[in-house]
């Protein structure tokens, strides 16, 4: 609060004889067109408010709440969505994700803002760029030269629903609690009541989970091999996930069994299934200092943390295999 003071000092006295100022023990040059803004969000769970001594130094600004629809419509056209498809497109999934907010339960990693939109909205041109093929483009080209435009538009549009509904339900399906997947699934039939997605189902995948399960003495559970399949959809469209559960609900079996079903795929088909090699961490076990490495204040010297050197250990190897930084311990804001 002091330097900032001292800046904002400086520029109220700006002339043409006074062009430097001092800043703590130091004489500097003063910029005329220097300006500081913080932009906060105080809302969210360990976010810290600014002390009074530095708020008083500000004027604060409220921002308007941002128009999400016109969001969306621009963000699927940038994904490659057809224009006049892409308006009803973005009507449909704000309206759900308005009706998520105020029907499903309140749980602490439901998010239903314009961040959780643009994931979905990003994950479903990933979708559509890897379904549209060269093929597939030239034959739409023929058909138009056939006299076949109308029906060759209704096809787009029907494909294009299909890939934003599957990017929906990818996205937000395996973090539902059970008893909120019948009303979304109630008001995802109703916003998209005429079109029917199939279910993909990895059979293979679906098979070596069976198989390691066997090895590993488990039943075979559908409700947790259900919930394998899908960590290993959310794993392919986010860096980051987070398995949330009670004791016992079987977090740690649903990833190391996904890990070895995955390995054991790696060696019948290596192009198709990567290989998975991990480093298991409790971040509650060791205090901040040697979990991030710090600074020995006496001899200025660097003491690397133990999360730091496992992530530079981990981004050095050269290999295609996935490599995996498993945080095993209760969720805490502060690591």
């Amino acid at each position: 609060a002091t330097q900032i003071s001292s800046i904002f000092n400086a520029l109220r006295q700006y002339g043409p004889g006074s062009t430097s100022f001092i800043f703590e023990t130091d004489e500097i040059t003063i910029n005329p067109n220097c300006a500081i803004f913080i932009t906060m969000n105080p809302g969210y769970a360990g976010r810290s408010e600014l002390p009074d001594n530095l708020k008083s130094l500000f004027r604060p600004i409220a921002m308007i709440v941002p128009n999400s629809e016109l969001i969306a419509e621009i963000l699927l056209a940038a994904e490659g969505f057809k224009t006049p498809h892409n308006v009803v497109l973005a009507k449909k999934i704000i309206t759900l994700y308005r009706l998520m907010a105020q029907q499903l339960s309140k749980q602490d990693h439901y998010d239903f803002g314009l961040r959780a939109i643009k994931s979905v909205l990003t994950c479903a041109g990933a979708i559509r760029r890897q379904t549209t093929s060269a093929e597939e483009k030239k034959d739409k080209e023929k058909d138009k030269e056939k006299g076949q435009p109308d029906l060759l538009l209704k096809d787009d549009e029907k494909e294009e629903t299909l890939i934003l509904m599957r990017a929906i339900r990818d996205m937000n399906l395996p973090k539902f609690v059970a008893h909120d997947i019948p009303l979304y699934n109630a008001l995802f039939n109703d916003l998209f009541r005429d079109e029917e997605m199939p279910d993909d189902i990895n059979d293979t995948l679906w098979t070596a989970i069976e198989e390691e399960m066997k090895e590993a003495g488990l039943q075979m559970h559908p409700p947790l091999i259900t919930k394998i399949i899908q960590l290993y959809d959310s794993k392919n469209t986010r860096h980051g996930n987070m398995l949330v559960g009670q004791t016992l609900a079987g977090k740690s079996t649903c990833w190391k069994i996904l890990e070895k079903a995955m390995n054991r795929l790696h060696k019948e088909n290596p192009k198709k299934y990567p290989g998975v090699r991990y480093v298991h961490l409790n971040p509650k076990s060791i205090d901040m200092k040697e979990l991030y490495g710090y600074v020995d204040p006496n001899t200025a010297e660097w003491y690397e943390g133990v999360l730091s050197s496992l992530m530079s250990n981990i981004c050095k190897e050269e290999s295609t295999d996935e490599r995996w930084m498993i945080l095993d311990g209760p969720v805490d804001t502060l690591w």
